[in-house]
């Protein structure tokens, strides 16, 4: 009897409790649940957006290079060889503290990166020989390398729960969106306003002191943070349950960066030379239009899903090349923007679906190292073609140069493709 009249205030109270909660308590919960996820998505942009800002220094002078040229009077090559020491910045920094911001947290890596994006921008305000952009692309590249892994994994901890797939398109879509405004906001002042060597920099350097703001007022998201001291370099290494994920998402995001890399250093110079185009405005938009694709086609990974994109962005890359021959072989400057679409389409699809498949498949701790990893190979795509083409542009000329690298990239991508078809990454990133 003492059981069963336990039992029956405990369903009298049970009742009671479903009786006492009104439409109007549940209301009341929903929206504090909205609320929630309306503030994370909040932070999850605002990061973006401080993203968006750093990777826009990285490329703000590719249209500038011509008056550079100009000024200090150096070759094709050395345009090149600043470019890519941008590239090698990065690399060191991911090499070396790629697994910074998972010890110290992300907040403290970002705020480096955005001191480094600061001083390129001074080094560009004061440049009056070659050394001054060597130095401020080498600074470009500390904080473009602080800032990938470590932003990229903070944007998708700022999101609510059951919102990664939107967060991977916010931090990839920051990326690269930035990199596409950086050529065509100097492109425009430039052009259409005083000093062109000076006022796109001055502008940056404002909105990396606004972006510093921003992230003072953003939480950490890294629980028990420890000192900068017990940060240790560490190979290039990855987790067993990464490999057979990694090997596909690698030679993907290698092509489409050599393509970019070379598209983003050469061609103001290419349309300044070739086809007469001596608007900085158009030089920065042509390049804006590649980035701006690929966010287009990170977008459609969505839909697409990330086993199939991956070798569809690389057939995608395949004929963006194609295009970019053609412009080379026939001096025309729809088959440049052609290339700069399709190409750029081509490349978000693959490396959307590649960073996904590598953040899915990391275990937490380790995820921005491993996604700085990722970010290596990148960016020796990004970098060691692009030097090729600098030498080869001297004796055998930019077209040929150009057309010499697109002839590698298509022996690349055609097995790439293949291998991806022969083992597809699944759509759970294993």
């Amino acid at each position: 009897m003492i059981d069963d009249g336990e039992g029956d205030g405990a369903g009298d109270g049970g009742a009671a409790a479903a009786r006492a909660e009104s439409p109007a308590d549940r209301a009341d919960a929903t929206d504090a649940s909205s609320g929630r996820a309306g503030r994370g998505w909040t932070r999850c942009l605002l990061a973006g957006a401080v993203f968006a800002v750093c990777m826009a220094g990285t490329t703000l002078p590719t249209p500038l290079y011509p008056l550079y040229q100009e000024k200090f009077g150096f070759s094709e090559l050395t345009v090149t060889v600043v470019y890519a020491v941008y590239a090698f910045g990065v690399i060191g920094v991911l090499l070396l503290v790629g697994n910074a911001s998972d010890t110290v947290g992300r907040r403290p890596a970002l705020f480096w990166g955005l001191g480094f994006a600061a001083a390129s921008a001074v080094c560009f305000l004061s440049a009056s020989a070659l050394g001054w952009l060597y130095a401020g692309r080498l600074l470009s590249g500390l904080a473009a390398g602080l800032f990938t892994g470590a932003a990229t994994a903070y944007v998708m901890e700022l999101a609510p729960p059951g919102g990664a797939s939107r967060a991977t398109f916010v931090a990839t879509a920051a990326n690269m969106g930035g990199l596409g405004c950086g050529p065509l906001l100097a492109g425009l002042l430039a052009e259409y306003a005083p000093a062109p060597l000076v006022l796109p920099f001055a502008v940056h350097l404002a909105l990396v002191a606004l972006s510093a703001l921003v992230l003072l007022r953003l939480p950490e998201t890294v629980r028990d943070p420890r000192p900068l001291s017990t940060v240790r370099p560490r190979r290039p290494a990855l987790p067993p349950q990464v490999r057979a994920v990694f090997v596909p998402a690698a030679i993907a995001s290698f092509v489409g960066f050599a393509l970019f890399g070379v598209f983003t250093s050469v061609s103001p110079a290419f349309l300044g030379r070739y086809l007469h185009v001596d608007n900085h405005a158009v030089s920065g938009l042509v390049v804006a239009l590649a980035f701006f694709a690929s966010t287009a086609g990170q977008l459609a990974v969505s839909r697409v899903g990330v086993a199939r994109s991956l070798p569809l962005g690389c057939a995608v890359l395949f004929v963006g090349l194609l295009f970019l021959a053609g412009a080379l072989y026939a001096d025309l400057l729809v088959l440049v923007v052609l290339a700069a679409l399709v190409g750029g389409v081509g490349q978000g699809l693959a490396f959307r679906a590649a960073l996904s498949a590598v953040a899915q498949a990391a275990p937490a701790a380790h995820r921005a190292a491993v996604i700085s990893t990722l970010f290596v190979v990148a960016y020796t795509g990004i970098s060691l073609p692009v030097i090729g083409v600098g030498l080869l542009a001297d004796p055998l000329g930019l077209e040929e140069a150009g057309l010499v690298f697109i002839a590698t990239m298509l022996l690349l991508i055609v097995p790439a493709a293949g291998y991806l078809l022969r083992r597809p990454v699944r759509e759970d990133g294993r």
